[in-house]
């Protein structure tokens, strides 16, 4: 690495597809603001909340925008003789050009591609503004998730396209089948003051919580057949917190049938998005986590620990590294409706357990502390640019 660069604060251009306030989002909000020997500079592909959110962390953002239909294509959309793949193929070598002179003009030290488009048209950007770039992964690279064309595009790409990657789990870095290129697994950040402590439950009934976007492989269904044969009828209540953001919307409102098909109605509410996840978790009594396919990492379970809540989440993916089962929260089987059943009603009934999981999950939340996503991000950019240099 150039001396010069060793004695001041790098310049990194972060990219991003999305300004919506999702979980890599928020990730990229409480790293930037804790990163203090960055200066950071973000440039998103559309306009949004998360432009605001990332302002009031000290970030420079500039919006170069990237047509919707090609920023919200699908990811069942990449496979050969998809219709919708050309087109978007063509605009995202258009957009990249773009977002190459965009650099040259910045003449940052890095550039962090914090999603999976941004990487797909970053790699080319950034290899025009011979600058190097670093992937944050935050998806499994699986074809549990991706089509399989996407995962073998993918897969070849990180090690040709990019100097360094960070995934936010090893359960995710392992997707990529361990590339031959500098790679480091930092945990997604979650400030302590993102959430709150959950208010006294004995003047309500027992409130099962589950946070997140909707979307099938999320879960919410299972949340619901789940807590229907934990509590078939008695005052316990639920509560599903999110909306769809990528074009889930009939998922969506299959929840609001199947409520009623379940015989949940009045006792079950469908919140919707909402800013204050600190105050939605501070009226439950657990969290609950229902992801049907590996979760790459699971910002809300960390979330539901810090808020002091005990957190049933299904083990794999990331969540089975963050909690270990009966110690500071609960594992049970992906998708299996009968064991989180189980497992909520034993929360249900057992206060003692409740207590215990919730004391342990807050102290494990700490280690999930921006400061040291931070630490260990910064490490890893000065260790790509120094092998770049030798």
């Amino acid at each position: 690495m150039n001396p010069a660069v060793k004695e001041r604060p790098l310049r990194v251009v972060y990219l991003g597809h999305s300004a919506a306030l999702s979980g890599a989002e928020l990730g990229l909000v409480e790293l930037i603001g804790a990163l203090h020997d960055v200066e950071a500079h973000v440039l998103l592909a559309e306009d949004g909340p998360l432009v605001e959110r990332l302002r009031a962390r000290g970030a420079a953002v500039d919006v170069l925008a990237l047509g919707e239909q090609t920023r919200r294509l699908r990811r069942a959309s990449v496979r050969p003789g998809a219709p919708a793949l050309g087109p978007a193929a063509l605009a995202t070598v258009a957009y990249a050009w773009r977002l190459g002179r965009r650099l040259r003009s910045l003449r940052p030290d890095l550039v962090h591609a914090n999603t999976l488009k941004a990487f797909v048209y970053g790699a080319i950007a950034a290899r025009l503004a011979r600058t190097p770039l670093v992937w944050h992964v935050h998806d499994r690279i699986a074809d549990d998730y991706l089509t399989p064309a996407a995962v073998r595009f993918l897969r070849a790409a990180a090690p040709r396209a990019a100097c360094g990657v960070i995934a936010n789990s090893d359960a995710t870095l392992a997707t990529l089948a361990r590339p031959r290129l500098p790679a480091a697994v930092v945990h997604e950040p979650v400030a302590a003051s993102a959430v709150a402590e959950p208010t006294p439950s004995r003047d309500r009934p027992f409130t099962a919580a589950m946070v997140g976007r909707l979307a099938p492989w999320k879960g919410q269904d299972v949340f619901l057949r789940a807590f229907a044969r934990a509590f078939p009828d008695g005052p316990e209540r639920a509560i599903i917190v999110g909306s769809a953001l990528f074009g889930e919307h009939a998922y969506a409102a299959s929840l609001e049938r199947l409520v009623g098909r379940l015989g949940l109605a009045g006792r079950v509410e469908l919140r919707g998005f909402r800013d204050d996840v600190a105050a939605e978790l501070a009226a439950a009594d657990a969290l609950v986590h229902a992801s049907v396919i590996a979760e790459p990492f699971g910002r809300v379970v960390i979330e539901g620990m810090a808020a002091g809540l005990p957190v049933v989440a299904a083990g794999a993916g990331g969540p089975a590294e963050v909690i270990a089962d009966g110690v500071d929260g609960l594992l049970y089987p992906p998708g299996d409706a009968d064991a989180l059943a189980a497992a909520i009603a034993r929360l249900a009934g057992d206060p003692a357990l409740r207590g215990r999981l919730a004391a342990a999950g807050r102290l494990r939340a700490r280690s999930f502390s921006p400061e040291a996503a931070a630490a260990q991000t910064s490490l890893f950019y000065r260790r790509v640019l120094e092998e770049r240099a030798a």
